[in-house]
């Protein structure tokens, strides 16, 4: 049988000779194999009050108790109860009732959306995102804003400097022109440097949020640029997979949460010294956004300075209390010794459990440095996915029929570690069973990893995932 996995992406010879100040340093820092330096809990105690708001603020204990033990009766593992009692001193912000979420599929389906959003807006807009470029979405988007912001409307936009580091000034400077507040998240020159002295330039925004007038709020893996312009799914053309119609993957939420990503945003907004020191006034229809729906929503960050990755903690804690199915997807996949032990184990003890990974990236190193973990994941009975016919970049995670999470956070270390980020932790059964009917449609047009295929691969391709896997800290 011949393998799919012996041709190297790049002669064997260059790429050590490219790579290997970069893995020399790696090797000398002793960084790969660790474990994520954040704050974890390690004992659930059962008198661990959960806390829980709606509306109208916060609930008392006796009825926030009785919300967890709905909520666990809902699922199909029972696992909510401990869970939320494991990962309450970890996790900022309150379990959020009274909340609608929809799944947002590629980029048509979340532009077309956020426009809209956008359009309706009467108060106030906030974005923050990785990457914002004119390409696609971002001219069509700065045009909205401008009209919005003739209208009244405030507008503020943060973008991250090493991510929009392509993006031509003029682009920003129209912004600005339009009356837009617009500032850059830990510049790269130093001249324009304004933010926390404490950071470094590893530290990036990576996160993608949008928050309108305090009611209705976005977030997941997709930025805005031109690679969204399509559909991964029931493409007739597969040669330009690699620059548009990329596999990603927004949650939508309106309810009382959005006041969440609102304190967020004006969070970072202010470290980096944007303007604004005590915020924008709120109107009294912006305060607090009214119930929307039934669902029990949280938003969780990552703050690196804080040394935080509150998805990191929630995950690790769900995966090792689910009992039947843990369905992860992931455009990098680089985790610590950590989470891949709890995925191992969650499989060994007979759980269902499913990594829908990338076939091929943006980025080589990534990519191998994730399949470097396969063979002990595909031993410890994990399926493996590849989605070789779109590039995978979605950040999705669905457990048990009842807990999901839609966010910017890869499992790697820059995502863990090094970045901002934002997700949305869901729990509720018919977003779950969502959820899994887009694994099912992923998984369909995916190819899976077998064992025995993937112990045929060659030579240049194991080079590589070693070489991939003493760099990851960086990657």
């Amino acid at each position: 049988m011949t393998s799919r996995f012996k041709r190297p992406v790049t002669p064997v010879r260059i790429l050590l000779a490219s790579a290997w100040p970069a893995l020399s340093l790696a090797v000398t820092a002793c960084v790969s194999g660790g474990a994520i330096d954040v704050r974890v809990p390690t004992v659930a105690s059962s008198n661990v009050s959960v806390s829980v708001h709606d509306e109208r603020g916060s609930l008392d204990p006796k009825r926030a108790a009785a919300v967890v033990r709905k909520l666990d009766a809902s699922g199909e593992a029972g696992l909510l109860a401990l869970h939320l009692r494991e990962v309450e001193s970890a996790i900022s912000e309150p379990l959020t009732l009274g909340n609608d979420a929809r799944l947002l599929i590629d980029g048509p389906q979340t532009q077309a959306a956020m426009l809209r959003a956008v359009a309706e807006a009467h108060h106030s807009v906030e974005l923050e995102t990785y990457i914002l470029e004119p390409a696609g979405m971002g001219d069509r988007l700065a045009a909205l804003l401008a009209a919005k912001r003739a209208d009244g409307v405030t507008v503020r936009v943060l973008y991250d400097s090493i991510g929009s580091l392509s993006t031509p000034s003029a682009y920003f400077e129209r912004l600005r022109a339009a009356g837009i507040e617009v500032c850059e998240f830990n510049p790269v020159s130093p001249s324009r440097l304004q933010s926390d002295s404490r950071l470094s330039i590893n530290n990036r925004d990576h996160r993608k949020l949008l928050i309108v007038d305090n009611q209705v709020a976005f977030t997941g893996g997709i930025n805005i640029s031109g690679v969204y312009s399509s559909s991964s799914f029931g493409r007739k053309s597969k040669t330009d997979v690699r620059e548009s119609g990329w596999r990603d993957t927004q949650v939508y939420v309106r309810g009382p949460v959005a006041g969440q990503f609102r304190a967020l945003f004006d969070t970072n907004w202010h470290s980096q010294h944007c303007g604004d020191e005590f915020g924008i006034p709120r109107t009294a229809s912006e305060s607090d956004a009214p119930r929307a729906g039934s669902m029990a929503v949280r938003l969780v960050a990552a703050d690196p300075l804080a040394q935080r990755s509150e998805l990191y903690v929630a995950l690790l804690s769900a995966v090792e209390l689910a009992r039947h199915r843990v369905w992860l997807t992931y455009g990098y996949f680089a985790p610590d010794e950590r989470l891949l032990r709890a995925l191992r184990g969650a499989a060994q003890r007979g759980v269902d459990v499913r990594l829908m990974l990338p076939g091929f990236s943006d980025f080589w190193a990534p990519l191998y440095a994730g399949r470097a973990h396969y063979s002990a994941l595909l031993d410890a009975g994990i399926r493996l996915f590849e989605r070789r016919d779109a590039l995978l970049h979605a950040k999705t995670v669905v457990i048990d029929g009842v807990w999901s999470s839609v966010g910017s956070t890869n499992l790697d270390w820059r995502s863990l570690v090094h970045n901002y980020e934002a997700d949305l932790l869901v729990l509720d059964a018919r977003f779950a069973k969502e959820m899994e009917a887009l694994f099912m449609l992923d998984e369909s047009a995916a190819q899976e990893v077998l064992n025995s295929e993937w112990r045929q691969r060659g030579i240049g391709s194991r080079l590589l995932e070693w070489l991939a896997r003493r760099w990851e800290y960086f990657l």
